[in-house]
């Protein structure tokens, strides 16, 4: 088995990495990283130590692709400029150019010399205004969805893969989904086999989080090292949701999706740990305080960001369904493991985090 893995010392790259070489221990794993998010580069040590080839290069520079040797059995397609808020201060050169061009760029190689593509999307693809529009309850923690929805693709179980993406979704939702189409086409026109997973929120330990993408590690590290907080949006009470996802979980669904590649080529899956693995921040701030024993100030500023949403649930049913596939991993287990981390790692990582 030969593996490649763009984006590869980042955060959800490294996991699989990491979880492929446990479970193919004769696997040839490469992977694939421009080091540009900080952090990354203490990955690089513990990738070696398992034999995990590394290559510095940017999907962005097609020869970087290229130049790497032989074929591959599989490729997982996860390097991204992650941010939603990326372009909406300055240039939106680098996500465009990280996120789409670099995927043409991955494309290209895919076609030619890979047997196997994964391609990891994201939420961020769904129309904002609508997920603005959503009928919501505020319970004393969260906010609940309504059983009356004014917008399909929503239920009790959260947003599906039919939810509109019509309308404005952030320079970030627009390039992984301009992305997506690709392909698709790519799948028709060359018979490339190829699996795309909307993911949500990704958590665990590993994560170099920040305000606005890995917040949610952000928030145990806030607590760890006892720097204060801010609920921000939506009145600044912390009642927003997200379902959350282990790596270790997406990498059990990403290898059944390879095992059952050429029957879902082209097929788009929502993934994520649905209404079992949520939590509003509010609910988050205390499952902090019970694994680090620490409590810090959380400050509330009412102004929401415009491309912030109130809620966000994976309905993830579809990929369940087909692949037999369930996360295993609760929200409150995520939250220990990245605070048992933290504290393995405190020097190290404390630069990062303060």
């Amino acid at each position: 088995m030969r593996i490649l893995i763009t984006g590869g010392a980042g955060f959800v790259g490294s996991s699989l990495a990491l979880a492929w070489r446990e479970r193919e221990p004769a696997a040839r794993i490469v992977v694939l990283d421009n080091l540009r998010r900080r952090g990354s580069e203490l990955n690089l040590p513990r990738l070696a130590a398992h034999g995990i080839e590394f290559r510095h290069g940017d999907i962005r520079v097609a020869d970087d692709l290229h130049d790497l040797d032989g074929s591959f059995d599989v490729m997982i397609e996860a390097s991204a400029e992650p941010s939603v808020l990326a372009g909406l201060d300055g240039s939106p050169a680098y996500v465009l150019q990280a996120n789409l061009a670099g995927t043409l760029n991955c494309l290209e190689l895919a076609r030619r010399r890979v047997g196997a593509m994964v391609f990891l999307s994201t939420s961020r693809v769904y129309s904002i205004k609508p997920l603005r529009e959503l009928r919501l309850r505020e319970e004393s923690t969260r906010f609940e969805l309504d059983e009356a929805q004014t917008h399909g693709g929503v239920s009790s179980d959260g947003i599906d893969e039919s939810f509109t993406t019509r309308l404005p979704r952030s320079l970030y939702g627009a390039t992984k989904l301009a992305s997506e189409l690709i392909i698709q086409e790519y799948v028709e026109t060359f018979g490339l086999r190829a699996v795309i997973d909307r993911c949500g929120v990704i958590a665990g330990p590993g994560q170099f989080g920040k305000v606005d993408q890995g917040v949610f590690t952000l928030w145990v590290a806030a607590h760890h090292f006892g720097r204060a907080l801010r609920y921000t949006g939506f009145g600044g009470t912390g009642k927003q949701v997200r379902d959350l996802l282990h790596p270790l979980d997406l990498f059990e669904l990403v290898r059944r999706q390879v095992d059952r590649i050429e029957s879902v080529a082209g097929e788009i899956y929502n993934v994520g740990g649905g209404r079992e693995v949520s939590t509003s921040l509010l609910e988050l701030t205390s499952a902090c305080r019970e694994a680090t024993g620490r409590e810090v100030e959380v400050a509330a500023e009412a102004t929401t960001s415009t491309v912030d949403i109130p809620l966000y649930l994976s309905d993830a049913r579809r990929a369940r369904a087909e692949f037999d596939w369930r996360p295993e991993r609760s929200v409150d287990t995520i939250v220990e493991e990245i605070a048992h981390w933290l504290r393995a790692s405190e020097e190290e990582l404390r630069p990062l985090f303060t």
